[in-house]
């Protein structure tokens, strides 16, 4: 196990109900930004829930955050803070509308250009306003973690940032928020933190039991409990473990101490700031194949994955790890999500783009190894065709 920092600040009110309890956590004396996307936090009620919780505050909102985050829109929030005096920022939605929350709030209190912040992947952010979070679709972990994600089509360019100061100084989780979700953002949630887990855990072994276990035990919860979320939408129990699953995939407790991949999320972005394709749906596309294609560095976690998540322990090696490949991408397309480029329009000149934008965007050695050149790159999406 590598030497290791490990702190997370982000004080978690988890269950039902828990939007009453913002009138403890907003400072009293608040200026509040209510930050969301579109029409459904305040067609479920949600809006309204919040704006009753923090009545004795004065409130702005500021609406209309996409999925896959524009940084021109983020813009215009931080213009809506330096107008409004706002000292405190409350994200309302689901891992889209919390990355550009944070984003907001580094890029309110920085000095210089805001795409410094994304550019340097945050190197540069000191400071950042302080937030919370009303989670209404699990997925990202961006609920409690300090990354980010933001998109800008000007630039063809989606790219990631993290700081010590931005996490979020709370968020609320309540899995009954969830109920009223579409299908696909449920399966998209769950692809999310199914892929956000195997970025951690799907290496080289690290002598990391307790990490390598937790891991493990988070797969089988989505593989499990993911297809039964689209049949039982109305299951307390069934989305409080996957909200908590969400949520624990990425906060960095089983990334400590680990080697870490990321070359699927790396390659996954560029394919989003292509065609706008489903974040979730690019790492369902990507993994199967990026999987097949690093057989060889990751021969033994595979194995282990094989036998331990997935109970395969007959056959040869390289049986073993097919057929855990299969059963992965079978568990993507037993959620409705699609596994091939082909599925979302892009063809053999579309991996030219993506491959020069890896470039232009310095994601040249990708992978636990830094091993994965943009040529790699060009074979692995060629095989996800």
């Amino acid at each position: 196990m590598k030497n290791f920092d490990f702190r997370n600040p982000t004080h978690i009110l988890f269950g039902k109900g828990r939007i009453a309890d913002l009138k403890d956590q907003v400072p009293a004396d608040a200026k509040v930004l209510i930050l969301y996307g579109g029409g459904s936090a305040e067609r479920t009620g949600v809006l309204a829930q919040v704006r009753a919780a923090l009545k004795s505050r004065t409130i702005v909102e500021f609406g209309g955050i996409e999925p896959n985050p524009r940084y021109a829109t983020a813009l215009k929030a931080v213009e809506v803070i330096a107008n409004n005096d706002i000292t405190f920022l409350l994200a309302v939605g689901g891992g889209s509308v919390i990355d550009a929350t944070k984003f907001i709030a580094a890029a309110t209190l920085y000095d210089g250009d805001a795409w410094d912040i994304l550019t340097s992947r945050g190197s540069v952010v000191k400071r950042a306003m302080p937030f919370g979070t009303v989670l209404t679709l699990p997925a990202t972990g961006s609920e409690m973690n300090s990354g980010s994600v933001i998109t800008n089509p000007e630039k063809g360019a989606k790219l990631p940032f993290m700081s010590a100061v931005t996490y979020p100084v709370f968020s609320i989780l309540d899995p009954e928020l969830t109920y009223t979700l579409p299908p696909r953002q449920i399966a998209n949630g769950v692809a999310d933190a199914f892929v956000h887990v195997i970025e951690q855990y799907l290496t080289y072994p690290s002598a990391a039991r307790v990490q390598d276990g937790f891991a493990e035990t988070l797969l089988r919860t989505l593989i499990e409990l993911g297809p039964k979320a689209l049949e039982t939408p109305n299951d307390y129990d069934i989305r409080a473990n996957l909200m908590w699953t969400a949520t624990l995939a990425l906060n960095g407790l089983i990334g400590a101490g680990v080697p870490q991949d990321w070359a699927s999320h790396m390659i996954g972005h560029e394919i989003t700031a292509l065609n706008d394709t489903d974040h979730a749906r690019t790492l369902a596309v990507v993994l199967p194949a990026l999987m097949n294609d690093q057989r060889g560095p990751k021969r033994e976690k595979l194995l282990q994955y094989a036998a331990n998540v997935w109970e395969i322990r007959d056959g040869s090696d390289d049986a073993r790890i097919d057929a855990v490949i299969a059963a992965t991408r079978e568990f993507f397309e037993k959620m409705g999500i699609k596994t091939r480029l082909g599925d979302y329009d892009i063809a053999a000149p579309e991996i030219d783009r993506i491959v020069a934008a890896l470039q232009d965007h310095d994601m040249t050695a990708l992978g636990e190894h830094s091993a994965i050149a943009p040529d790699d790159a060009r074979r692995i999406l060629e095989t996800a065709l």
